[in-house]
This record gives structure tokens, C-alpha cells and sequence, in this order.
């Protein structure tokens, strides 16, 4: 498939601002446990969080537009909720959108705990359900075999809660350092078990090569084992040539998985690391740059390892 730098941008910073979000709800719960006593309730670290994560989610909605032939049709997009996982995003994410904008709301105010947890509990439950919604847009499409599995939704997840936790613990190092520590180690443990379900997925689609359920006999219907594609059967480039594969050599593709598997896993890790012990903000902050990086390179890869059917048609081009 060809990779929309649209769609990249929407699913990477999404996920970092729902990462974040997961971050400061499990935070108050800390401070509420472990910390109130000695250090006092900061509802100011949770209120800009909060505004952080809904910056986050709202630059990815605006990032969406850009892959929209007619984005004043958009709406539309939310009718099909009963059938069409797009159709639930769409209503999930400005859903989260509000709670983040609610949880900011009630922390500025300086509610009760109950008041702000609560909301911090609405929020979790739209979090994971915006988390399920983007991960099964892919994971649903049953013949692209490299999406249809639960590791698509699994990597969603753990990959968004990585890189908001490794930017939680960036904004704590600066606003909370009380509570940087706790989300350096949980960043650790999610980047851990994200490279595992990651690599998991790489191995998986890596065996699929070999096993292609679509052929060209299935494609036209004929069952002699020998057929031979001599045209494509048009001359010029099209919507199929142009949608349906990425156009870049297996070299380059090899280039990014490795960029993606260094950026996105064993630098932060170290990073996060080196800036936990030596109380460097600065550090989480870097830290969470290179995630990104190459949290975009990562999701390209995603995108262009899917190999649509209709390439065995157009195999002369793509």
C-alpha cells in the first residue's frame, strides 16, 4: 500500500496524546495513593497535561483533513457507526477530545479528587475505545493478511501508550519531578513489551510471503497451473498503480525497518534511562523526539508492508 503522510501524522500523534492522557490518570492515582501527604496535590501538572494531550489528538484530526478529497463532506464520515470501524473513530476521537478538555477543565478548577478522577476515568474508557476503533480500521480488512490480526491493534496500543508515557515522564521531569521516575519505568516496561508484540508482528508477516492465498488462477478464475502475465493492460500509471504500492525498492524498505526498530525502541530505552538517573528532562525530552522519529517511520513501514491483491494485476508496474 502507498503510505499517507496524512494518516501517519494522525495515528502517531493520537496515540501520544492518548498515551499521555493514560499517563496523568494513572499519576493522580500515585499522587492520590503515595504522594498527597508529603507533597500536596498539583492540580496545575494535570491541567496542562491535559492540554497537552488534547493539542496532541487535535493536530492529528487536523493532519487527517489532508487525506480527505472533500473535508467540508467529512461529517458523513461518522453515519456508518453500526458497520464501519472509520465511521466509530471519527465519533470516538472528538469524544476524547472532550474528556481531555474536561479533565484539564475540573483540574484548573481544583475539583474534588472524586470530581477529577471520575472524569479521569471517562476518559480511559474513551482512550482504549479510540485505541480499539483506529486499530481495527486496519485490522478488519481480511485480505491484506498483514493487518488481519490481533498484533495490529495490540501494536496500536502499546506502541501510542510508549510514547506517551516517554513524553509524560519529559513534561514531569520539568513540572513534577516527583512523578518522573514512576513514568520512566512504566515507559521502559511498555517500549520493552512493544518491541516483543512488534517484532512478534515482523516475524508473523515475514512468514506470510511464502503462503499468498490470492494467486493470478484466483484472480481471473482459471485453474491451469501455468498462466503468464504478459500486459498489465493499459499503458499509463493510474489510481490502482498509484494507491495500492508504495513504489520504493526492497532496500529502501529494509533501510526503514531497521530506522524504525533503533529509533523506536533501544534509544529511547537508553535515553530514558540515562535521563531517570541523572534527573535530566532534558533527556526524556530527547528521548521522545527520536520515539517519534521514528515512530513515523514505523507507521510507514506498517503502511507500505501490505501488499493489496491488485498488485498481482498491475505487478508490471508496481
Amino acid at each position: 500500500m502507498r503510505p499517507a503522510f496524512s494518516v501517519i501524522f494522525l495515528t502517531t500523534l493520537i496515540g501520544a496524546g492518548q498515551g499521555l492522557f493514560l499517563a496523568l490518570v494513572i499519576g493522580e492515582v500515585l499522587m492520590l495513593a503515595e504522594l498527597t501527604q508529603r507533597f500536596g496535590y498539583d492540580h496545575q501538572f494535570f491541567a496542562i497535561g491535559g492540554l497537552i494531550s488534547l493539542v496532541l489528538t487535535g493536530l492529528g484530526l487536523v493532519a487527517s483533513f489532508f487525506h480527505l478529497g472533500h473535508p467540508e463532506r467529512a461529517w458523513r464520515a461518522a453515519t456508518q457507526w453500526r458497520t464501519s470501524w472509520l465511521s466509530r473513530e471519527v465519533i470516538a476521537l472528538p469524544v476524547f477530545m472532550a474528556c481531555c478538555f474536561l479533565y484539564s477543565v475540573v483540574h484548573y478548577q481544583q475539583a474534588a479528587p472524586r470530581v477529577t478522577l471520575t472524569v479521569g476515568l471517562l476518559g480511559t474508557v474513551a482512550c482504549f475505545s479510540l485505541f480499539v476503533c483506529t486499530g481495527m480500521i486496519y485490522a478488519c480488512i481480511k485480505f491484506l493478511r498483514e493487518w488481519a490480526t490481533p498484533l495490529t491493534l495490540v501494536n496500536f496500543t502499546l506502541l501510542g501508550c510508549s510514547s506517551g508515557f516517554i513524553l509524560a515522564a519529559s513534561y514531569a521531569g520539568f513540572a513534577a519531578p516527583r512523578l518522573a521516575h514512576s513514568y520512566a519505568m512504566m515507559a521502559v516496561l511498555l517500549t520493552t513489551v512493544a518491541l516483543l508484540t512488534r517484532a512478534w508482528s515482523l516475524q508473523r508477516n515475514a512468514e506470510l510471503a511464502g503462503t499468498a492465498k490470492s494467486t493470478t488462477q484466483t484472480a481471473i478464475g482459471v485453474k491451469n497451473p501455468r498462466v503468464v502475465q504478459t500486459s498489465m493492460g493499459q499503458m499509463g500509471g493510474s489510481f490502482n498503480t498509484r494507491e495500492f504500492f508504495h513504489g520504493k525498492s526492497e532496500a529502501v524498505i529494509a533501510n526503514i525497518r531497521l530506522i524504525f526498530l533503533v529509533l523506536v525502541f533501544p534509544v529511547p530505552i537508553a535515553l530514558v534511562w540515562i535521563g531517570d538517573e541523572n534527573a535530566s528532562a532534558i533527556a526524556l525530552a530527547v528521548a521522545f523526539a527520536f520515539q517519534y522519529i521514528g515512530l513515523l517511520a514505523e507507521r510507514w513501514f506498517f503502511f507500505a508492508q501490505a501488499n493489496h491483491p491488485q498488485n498481482l494485476y498491475y505487478q508490471k508496474i508496481s
